[in-house]
């Protein structure tokens, strides 16, 4: 069994601390608050050591609370906040101060609810994010379709220094058990480019079918990816707590680790489990 597990994709959210505009209206268990008090007593059942605080909303005030939530909790190793790229100059004093903070990591940008698909090749953006590459900061990619995978591969293009990931593997097409269509295609195309990573994540979620999901329905893709990406570019995360619309916390890290225990050997599982997400995010060893 590997001894050190990172999650690299943890979400907390405090409605009475910060605004998370994608929750109003929302009638599903997610819309409430969230701490992670709540999930600490399940990561030892899920064999889940170190873990990484995801952004989850477009504003200061969710990276302030992921910040003040890693300071406290000794098992959360990074915080991938938010910072307003399309102004880069307005982006100059917050970074200024997270560079400050050990646990900020990254940044993200909640571009699937963006209108404009092709958000991230905004000119300030792009300037925004070799900022970034600059500072050794990485960008966690939350696309959830073609139009964001063929941005992605663009910005990897301009700016080659810039670590990215794409979060929860940029959605395959898991429920339509498409084997694996246009995303596939671009994938591929992705993988060509040293600095994209994949994040195994959100894979229960994806399969669209609430908890009637098992470890077969999504290893066809987590292998494809592997295959593509190489065992050095791809590690994994939760999604917890939006992972909860598709079962339990235990369920989707247990099925991830049977993929690899039996496709993988130790040292392969190492890397995805552990050692790919601490480079990525320079986690303290």
């Amino acid at each position: 069994m590997i001894k050190q597990i990172v999650d690299s994709h943890i979400h907390v959210w405090n409605l009475e601390k910060a605004e998370y505009k994608w929750l109003e209206n929302n009638t599903s268990i997610l819309n409430k608050t969230y701490s992670i008090d709540q999930l600490t007593p399940h990561i030892s059942k899920a064999n889940v050591t170190d873990g990484i605080l995801v952004q989850a909303a477009n504003n200061f005030e969710d990276t302030d609370t992921m910040l003040e939530v890693a300071d406290r909790t000794d098992w959360i190793k990074g915080v991938v906040g938010w910072l307003p790229l399309l102004d880069p100059v307005a982006m100059g004093k917050p970074l200024a101060n997270y560079l400050k903070n050990n646990y900020f990591k990254g940044c993200r940008h909640l571009i699937h609810t963006e209108v404009n698909t092709q958000w991230l090749l905004n000119d300030n953006v792009i300037e925004s994010l070799k900022i970034l590459a600059k500072h050794d900061l990485t960008y966690d990619i939350v696309g959830v379709n073609t139009a964001h995978l063929q941005s992605s591969i663009k910005v990897a293009e301009k700016i080659p220094e810039l670590k990215m990931v794409f979060d929860h593997l940029n959605q395959p097409p898991i429920h339509s058990k498409e084997l694996f269509g246009r995303w596939g295609e671009l994938m591929k195309e992705a993988s060509q480019h040293n600095n994209l990573y994949a994040k195994i994540s959100g894979l229960g979620t994806t399969a669209g079918n609430g908890n009637n999901w098992t470890k077969d329905d999504l290893k066809p893709y987590v292998m494809y990816v592997l295959e593509l990406f190489g065992v050095d570019r791809c590690f994994c995360g939760g999604d917890w707590p939006v992972a909860l619309l598709a079962g339990s916390y235990n369920k989707v890290w247990l099925a991830y680790q049977q993929i690899f225990e039996e496709e993988l050997t130790l040292e392969e599982q190492e890397m995805v489990l552990n050692k790919n997400a601490t480079f990525f995010y320079k986690l303290a060893q």
